[in-house]
């Protein structure tokens, strides 16, 4: 039997829940941001906490660490959070509405850098175009790795795509805000490197 906490999840398992319970999130002329693949939560709790009027999705298949998120949520008397436990493909593919989210951050993604694991990375050509559908105009996607080979050939497949238009100035209102990987990474004098991107129109 699974925890209460869980079922303050919301579960995607089978291709019934496929836009399902999403909807309901959604409110006109509200701000929504996703953070997806948002581990236990640092950087999300941040950011929901610096705009309490935007809606933040924190968005991870690992049931651990959204339990961490949720009592990190419940301490700190965020409501304008949801969370979500769902394969990010899922997510970004068909679940979510057309043109529903202000601004994704994929923060610190796997590289999978073994010649055998790059079918694994999210982040490919394919990609591109589901992120495309579920930026609202002018929205804009948001990346940070610390792997500069990897940086390099996000930046490539980004480029490729025609979608998007590179524009940093739209992070500084979050530029201080780290995920809990990038914390550890500047404590061991590391930098991780963000770019964003706008939906072209």
């Amino acid at each position: 039997m699974e925890s209460k906490i869980e079922d303050k999840f919301i579960r995607i398992l089978t291709n019934e829940y496929v836009c399902l319970e999403l909807p309901e999130f959604f409110e006109a002329g509200k701000v929504v941001e996703l953070d997806m693949g948002c581990g236990k939560g640092g950087f999300t709790v941040q950011l929901a906490k610096r705009y309490p009027e935007r809606l933040v999705l924190a968005a991870d298949i690992m049931i651990g660490r959204l339990r961490k998120l949720h009592k990190n949520k419940e301490r700190n008397e965020i409501a304008n959070m949801n969370l979500l436990r769902v394969e990010a493909g899922s997510l970004i593919g068909c679940m979510l509405p057309d043109e529903s989210i202000d601004r994704l951050h994929i923060l610190c993604p796997d590289p999978w850098p073994k010649g055998k694991h790059r079918a694994n990375r999210l982040l490919c050509s394919n990609f591109m175009g589901q992120i495309r559908r579920v930026l609202k105009p002018g929205g804009c996607f948001h990346f940070s790795t610390d792997d500069i080979p990897y940086h390099d050939i996000v930046r490539r497949v980004v480029a490729d795509s025609g979608l998007f238009e590179e524009d940093n100035s739209r992070l500084e209102d979050i530029a201080d805000i780290k995920t809990d990987f990038e914390r550890r990474w500047n404590e061991q004098d590391k930098s991780v490197h963000h770019i964003l991107w706008v939906k072209k129109s």
